[in-house]
């Protein structure tokens, strides 16, 4: 129904690495963009993003060095860090069973029970850690076992866990910049910064990563380093 739309705004969408300093970028934009960010598929709905709108003067410059004096951080009209936040698994998955209990209306129903346990007890064995390593070492030898006999899911350690909330926020993160473009403006994500001072200007916690910065603003052509390249199709798409 929206192909067409859909494929105009995917071409559209290009990382432009210098924006037009004249044109700003209406606030509208960015609030409705991140709107539709939140509604991103992600790992059992956990959420564990956080998005930080970099909207001031003020802010802008001081992440221009953060990331590297990129031209398209040095031209940004709004920034957006994208953040996983893996430490805040328990509000999470309390935030998640209590919406499953808002739902229920007498006796749960055989999915809404599943559902509490789900973050109940899966939950907790899927994101728990201890200093030992002794989560790991289990969450790694019931993946092993039970997958000796069916396919499962395997799951470990803490690089698992990053591997997961990275890939969720990702999601957000191309939801995002599509949106940006289906508004008529464009943008380009940044992996080229300073993580440790950023999680510093933003004043997050041990326990938040980033996982990239999105510039946004109206596109130049010198913001476009030639023509768009990709592989053959059939190097990348495989049917079985």
């Amino acid at each position: 129904m929206y192909s067409k739309e859909f494929d105009q705004i995917v071409q559209f969408r290009r990382s432009n690495r210098a924006f037009d300093p004249t044109v700003e970028v209406p606030e509208e934009v960015m609030t409705k963009s991140l709107e539709r960010t939140v509604m991103s598929p992600n790992s059992s709905n956990m959420q564990l993003w956080e998005f930080y709108w970099i909207h001031s003067q003020d802010e802008l410059t001081k992440f221009i060095p953060l990331c590297l004096d990129q031209q398209a951080a040095k031209t940004a009209k709004e920034m957006v860090v994208f953040v996983t936040r893996k430490d805040k698994w328990r509000q999470r998955a309390k935030w998640n069973y209590l919406m499953i209990k808002k739902t229920i209306d007498g006796e749960p129903g055989k999915l809404q029970k599943g559902g509490l346990a789900y973050y109940k007890k899966v939950m907790p064995l899927l994101y728990a850690n201890d200093g030992f390593g002794v989560m790991s070492l289990i969450r790694q030898s019931l993946s092993f076992f039970a997958g000796l006999r069916k396919p499962f899911f395997r799951t470990g350690g803490v690089a698992n866990q990053r591997i997961m909330v990275h890939k969720s926020c990702a999601l957000a993160a191309q939801t995002f910049m599509l949106s940006v473009s289906a508004e008529g403006f464009h943008s380009c994500p940044m992996e080229g910064f300073d993580e440790k001072r950023v999680k510093k200007q933003l004043k997050l916690p041990r326990g938040a990563e980033i996982n990239m910065i999105i510039s946004v603003g109206l596109g130049t052509e010198e913001g476009v380093w030639g023509p768009r390249f990709r592989l053959p199709n059939e190097e990348v798409i495989f049917k079985r």
